[in-house]
């Protein structure tokens, strides 16, 4: 069958086709680098009426696409190659150095492609974070069923590692601008989308644990920070500390026990059971 013939068979008309290589040939990036607002400006349509003719996905386009003898390739998204650039960014160079430029460059994309998708550079910032920060991680952990308080905290205490040594290190290049630059504007609005929604999530399950008699009642955030502080600066200093004193570094989960029973002992108040 001819590519004319197959174009035929598609639900995309042939002028979202059209506008859609115009798009490309004009911003000089590759069909499937454009986003669906690069098309629909194109096209003179909203990119919810695209949405409508396309059925919904961009898929439908993608098909018609190739078979006008367009190549699209096994290429990620745009947004996706983006997100993944800034990461590896942030990890190597930190927060301060990133551009839309860096950001273009590494993601082998077009600055206009940026600003398409995201809009400006906090939206990808949001974006980077929201990807690489544990907050969504926290958030599942927190909607989750609960355990007992030694069990709970002993797997908050192992998702809060895996985030400090996950590759690319996003969150300890985070916590290092915070040190070095607590009043950078950069660094304001990034900590002010994260911080917020982690010590309101495990605040309001320490709340539980108070109500239950079963911690001391002590103010939310202290407990927030009593939880979390000692696993954060410890992992944010064991690749340093490796190197130097090895030996006498206990292995990832002994350290992890250590900090939960440090942390009950501290916090914990004596069941009922246990009381003369």
């Amino acid at each position: 069958m001819s590519d004319v013939n197959e174009l035929s068979e598609t639900p995309v008309p042939q002028e979202i086709v059209e506008a859609t290589l115009r798009a490309a040939e004009e911003r000089g990036v590759p069909a499937a680098d454009l986003t669906l607002r690069d098309i629909a400006r194109e096209a003179g349509i909203s990119r919810s009426t695209l949405l409508r003719r396309l059925g919904g996905t961009r898929q439908a386009l993608d098909e018609a696409l190739r078979a006008a003898g367009v190549e699209l390739g096994g290429r990620k998204p745009v947004r996706e190659r983006a997100i993944e650039a800034a990461a590896a960014l942030i990890s190597r160079q930190g927060l301060a150095t990133l551009t839309f430029e860096r950001v273009a460059m590494a993601a082998e994309c077009s600055v206009q492609s940026l600003y398409g998708t995201f809009g400006g550079r906090d939206e990808l910032m949001h974006a980077v974070f929201e990807r690489y920060s544990p907050i969504l991680d926290v958030e599942a952990f927190l909607a989750g069923p609960r355990g007992d308080l030694e069990d709970m905290v002993r797997r908050f205490h192992q998702l809060l590692a895996d985030a400090l040594e996950r590759e690319p290190r996003v969150l300890p290049a985070l916590l290092a601008e915070v040190f070095a630059r607590p009043g950078d504007e950069n660094v304001q609005r990034v900590f002010n989308n994260v911080t917020p929604r982690l010590v309101a999530g495990l605040g309001a399950w320490l709340a539980e644990e108070v109500a239950a008699g079963r911690i001391r009642d002590l103010p939310p955030l202290l407990l927030t920070q009593r939880m979390t502080s000692p696993i954060i600066l410890h992992f944010l200093l064991r690749p340093v500390t490796s190197r130097v004193s090895a030996a006498d570094l206990p292995t990832r989960d002994e350290t992890l026990e250590t900090f939960t029973q440090a942390f009950l002992r501290a916090v914990c108040l004596p069941s009922p059971e246990g009381e003369d």
